[in-house]
């Protein structure tokens, strides 16, 4: 199973959800019944009898992806200490030094985005002495001279949680996009420091208690929902992860998958594969989190159907040729529709979407096929020019403004 758990979740509201359940079963809520029969193992047997609130938690649980309550439970009581709601955080009543590492992290939610960086870099420019503040803003900055000196003083510190998201330093180095003139090798350097003294490379937190971890790795691979852009991998991915990878980091990293899926680049696959991502034995997270988290056919069934769907005939062969069962998969041929300003649900072209992901070659088929460039999507008032500058998709701003594309947003 996977949890399907609602951001933070609270066991007091989770209590008050079950009890609400239990009334209305007693008052015969057909939804509530419905749900009961969904869920509970015996739901003829529970509803003859008084329903009772420990009936009530089983469904609940179960609703959610967990055995029973007591799993819940257990799930959440680990969830507390792990747990990381970057958005929570005020930056304005903090010091330089944690406002620095979080304007320079990628937080995974809206406010990700190139300004925030430049705004950590302008600070750092004008506070040099940040980094010698704390070792996780010396970890945001990868500078090895400031955390040798903080690690020699106290090892301890390799895996003391701090900062202004209660990270330890590894996760602020690999989370950083801050643009500074580093080379690849100061970075390995500062990522050697943290590892030579016994940083963990399977360090991560519960994104608002999401039952997939965010790693260090995740960082590292970076990208997700709202692009690259917006959310781009390290500078220096490849060298990082694969630091992180020969120092133990665990080769199957769920939600590196998942936010890596959305485009075709099987860069991350390759190199995961090739430290044993199709072989590899439960990681860490997996024994720690136990149900909660999705299982690895869950993790395989979810990347062969985005393949699918989105014509990523050479990822499908990738995990064919990796011993993963591709067999049922139908693969969907991209191709430009018949009508190239036809609308989804929320009023968006296919134009919208490419702009968004910067896909450059089928913009242009689009717009020869004579996509409108000023269409305007009925959700946000906004055109595809918006959406490729909101998603930092420079070139494919600069494609659309070339063929008379204007933006509908102030």
């Amino acid at each position: 199973m996977a949890s399907t758990l609602p951001d933070n979740p609270s066991l007091d509201r989770l209590r008050v959800e079950a009890r609400a359940l239990q009334r209305g079963a007693v008052s015969g809520d057909r939804q509530v019944v419905d749900a009961i029969r969904r869920h509970h193992p015996g739901p003829d047997i529970a509803l003859q009898r008084r329903f009772r609130l420990h009936d009530a938690q089983l469904v609940v649980a179960r609703s959610y992806g967990f055995s029973g309550w007591p799993a819940l439970v257990g799930y959440l009581n680990i969830a507390a200490d792990l747990t990381v709601d970057p958005s929570g955080v005020d930056e304005h009543a903090i010091g330089s030094a944690d406002r620095f590492c979080a304007l320079a992290s990628l937080r995974y939610d809206h406010t990700d985005a190139p300004p925030r960086w430049q705004a950590a870099a302008d600070l750092l420019e004008a506070n040099p002495d940040v980094p010698q503040q704390h070792v996780w803003a010396a970890a945001t900055a990868a500078d090895p001279a400031a955390l040798h000196r903080q690690i020699s003083a106290r090892p301890d510190l390799a895996n003391t949680a701090g900062g202004p998201f209660g990270w330890v330093p590894l996760l602020y180095l690999c989370y950083s996009r801050v643009p500074l003139p580093h080379n690849e090798d100061q970075v390995l350097a500062a990522a050697g420091v943290l590892l030579d003294a016994g940083a963990d490379p399977n360090a991560g937190y519960l994104w608002r208690a999401m039952a997939t971890p965010f790693t260090a790795l995740t960082g590292v691979f970076g990208e997700g929902e709202q692009g690259p852009g917006r959310q781009p991998r390290h500078r220096f991915a490849p060298a990082l992860a694969g630091l992180l990878l020969a120092r133990g980091a665990h080769p199957v990293d769920h939600q590196t998958l998942y936010n890596r899926m959305f485009r075709a680049d099987d860069s991350h696959l390759e190199l995961l594969f090739r430290h044993g991502l199709g072989e590899a034995g439960p990681s860490p997270w997996e024994r720690r989190l136990g149900e909660a988290m999705e299982t690895r056919d869950q993790m395989w069934q979810r990347q062969i159907d985005w393949a699918a769907q989105h014509g990523f005939a050479d990822r499908l062969d990738l995990l064919a040729r990796h011993g993963v069962d591709v067999s049922g998969a139908e693969l969907t041929i991209a191709s430009i529709p018949d009508d190239p300003n036809i609308r989804d649900d929320d009023g968006a072209t296919a134009l919208h979407h490419a702009a968004w992901s910067g896909d450059l070659a089928l913009m242009q088929q689009l717009l020869d096929a004579g996509a409108d460039p000023d269409a305007v999507d009925l959700r946000h008032r906004t055109t595809p020019l918006d959406w490729a500058e909101h998603a930092y998709q420079s070139e494919a701003a600069e494609l659309l403004r070339r063929h008379g594309g204007t933006r509908e947003s102030p």
